[in-house]
């Protein structure tokens, strides 16, 4: 497995952990849980952010990469 690919799986499991988490805080009632998930969440998303980027630079240098 490429390093490329690793990158995307990992984005990938990321995105999936993230919508749990927004889920999880949509559906709880405990306040404090709620605010839990919902930074948890936003930390997430920010690692998603600079992860898609490097997924990007990675497209960039290796072209045989895009869309795997």
């Amino acid at each position: 497995m490429t390093v490329a690919s690793q990158v995307k799986q990992t984005l990938a499991s990321l995105k999936g952990a993230q919508a749990n988490l927004e889920t999880f805080a949509l559906n709880t009632q405990n306040k404090q849980a709620k605010q839990l998930y919902a930074d948890a969440a936003k930390q997430t998303q920010a690692i998603v952010t600079n992860l898609q980027q490097r997924v990007t630079e990675l497209e960039n240098e290796e072209p045989q990469y895009k869309g795997f």
